[in-house]
C-alpha cells in the first residue's frame, strides 16, 4: 500500500468540479493508494510522472517506490 499526499492546490481545484465528475475523480485519486499503476495509466513524456484519465479530466501524479 502506498501513502497518498494531495496538494492543497489540488484540493481547491477538485472542490470546483461539479458532480458526477467530482465523485469519480475523487474515487480514482483515492484508489491510487492501493494501485498506483491502474489499467490505462501512462508515463508522461518530457517530464517525470504518470497520468490516468477520468472522463475529460487527467489526473497527473508521481509514484515513489520504497525499497
Amino acid at each position: 500500500m502506498y501513502k497518498l499526499r494531495i496538494e492543497k492546490s489540488v484540493q481547491k481545484a477538485l472542490e470546483k468540479i461539479d458532480e458526477p465528475y467530482y465523485s469519480k475523480i475523487k474515487t480514482a485519486i483515492l484508489s491510487l493508494a492501493d494501485n498506483p499503476r491502474p489499467q490505462g495509466y501512462k508515463k508522461l513524456k518530457g517530464r517525470d510522472g504518470f497520468r490516468i484519465r477520468v472522463a475529460n479530466y487527467r489526473i497527473i501524479y508521481d509514484i515513489f517506490d520504497c525499497v
